[in-house]
């Protein structure tokens, strides 16, 4: 027998939830085998199974809280078919306690899947217990389908909406979901992704001094030049010329002459990175993930548009490990994809600043003395003013558009 848990996946991760089982009870599995998808904060996890054999409990429902240690499902070894789950496993569903050596005491006392609101002992999954709480409804007067008597979000769901004893009332009263008018709002729970950039945004908008400057930049000569030599570009590299590596490069030249730009505070120190590994802001269906593109100033152009096409790919395709995620110093968001002509957009982390892209617009500027129609796109530099100055935020700024506006000098230092 074989014991599925929840895998250590890096420090900071100590829960996260059920995304989807590939298999289900009765089914062969190989070792090595994906069985189940799990979802943190940060990115989602493919969980294997170590022993050929078949899946025989599933401990875990899709919507659940696990965490890291927690038991979530059963292998039995051989070719059996899968046995019915027995009452002996029930209060091994009720209580999560193998999850405590590996995980704070308080969520595990938080998470009991057993209810005892009406004098009766009631085995329920914890979606189904959470789902209970927000309608206000009590177990005990659910009607479970399952044959083993437990509680299934299901059973909660078509219950409706009956009355709460008396002791849950009050923990009830403040929530306004059953106050919601069902034909005119439609309710929506948020991803554990979602909640995570949600909490973080916020966080770094009450913990720093961000302020935000602006500037514009023609972009004449990077889509003329771009127009001459993306053909044999892609003929000698086998890559498309695009316009993130001419930022890019423009960025780590700028990092390099305002270092204050690619630092971070630490308690009471400002450590200044001496490298730059610059995240690029990626939107996918569950919300913007910020891959990293490790040592950019080592990279040419056709290496950066290769960094960055492959993990916009891996996070569109789910398949962003940590690694990609972790450690950046500086971000560059675009912004202009979708169609924005200017906002101020949010600093990732405890990094400090971060470089916002626009969508070119053609518009008149004066060049020489004359009015001419230029593609012309806004500029945005999000900073901490605790560790930046606006001279140094104003010059970083100068510094990409003058490298934008003659982008010979950035492929003759590249």
């Amino acid at each position: 027998m074989a014991e599925i848990k929840v895998p250590e996946l890096a420090e900071s991760i100590t829960e996260g939830s059920i995304a989807q089982w590939v298999k289900k009870v009765g089914d062969r599995v190989e070792k090595g085998e994906f069985i189940v998808e799990l979802e943190t904060d940060k990115v989602n996890a493919e969980i294997i199974s170590e022993e050929a054999g078949v899946l025989t409990q599933i401990l875990a429902e899709e919507g659940d809280t696990v965490l890291v240690g927690q038991v979530i499902a059963v292998v039995e070894a051989g070719e059996g078919a899968a046995a019915a789950p027995a009452p002996a496993a029930a209060p091994v569903e009720a209580t999560p306690a193998p999850a405590a050596p590996q995980a704070a005491p308080a969520p595990v006392a938080a998470a009991p899947v057993v209810e005892e609101t009406s004098g009766e002992r009631v085995i329920a999954s914890p979606a189904a217990r959470r789902l209970a709480r927000e309608k206000g409804i009590d177990l005990a007067a659910v009607s479970p389908v399952d044959p083993q008597g437990r509680v299934r979000v299901q059973d909660v769901a078509a219950h409706g909406t009956a009355p709460v004893a008396a002791p849950q009332a009050a923990p009830a009263a403040p929530k306004a979901v059953a106050a919601v008018d069902e034909s005119r709002v439609t309710v929506e729970k948020m991803s554990r992704r979602r909640q995570t950039i949600a909490k973080r945004l916020l966080e770094v908008k009450q913990s720093t001094a961000m302020l935000t400057t602006f500037n514009e930049v023609d972009m004449t000569n990077v889509m003329a030049l771009r127009s001459r030599k993306k053909d044999q570009f892609f003929e000698s590299t086998g890559s498309k010329l695009g316009f993130m590596s001419f930022f890019t490069k423009a960025v780590v030249a700028a990092l390099k002459k305002y270092p204050y730009v690619n630092a971070q505070i630490a308690g009471d120190e400002i450590h200044l990175n001496n490298f730059f590994d610059i995240g690029v802001a990626v939107s996918t269906e569950e919300g913007l993930v910020v891959p990293v593109v490790r040592d950019a100033d080592r990279k040419n152009f056709a290496e950066i548009e290769d960094s960055i096409a492959d993990l916009a790919k891996k996070a569109r395709d789910k398949k962003l490990g940590l690694a990609d995620l972790q450690g950046g110093s500086f971000t560059i968001t675009n912004g202009g994809v979708f169609g924005s002509l200017m906002s101020t957009p949010i600093m990732n982390g405890t990094q400090a600043g971060i470089l916002g892209m626009h969508t070119i617009k053609k518009r008149p500027v004066e060049v020489n003395g004359e009015v001419e129609i230029r593609p012309m796109m806004y500029l945005a530099l999000s900073y901490d003013h605790r560790i930046i100055d606006g001279k140094d935020s104003v010059g970083f700024l100068k510094t990409v558009k003058e490298l934008l506006e003659n982008p010979e000098d950035l492929l003759l230092n590249s």
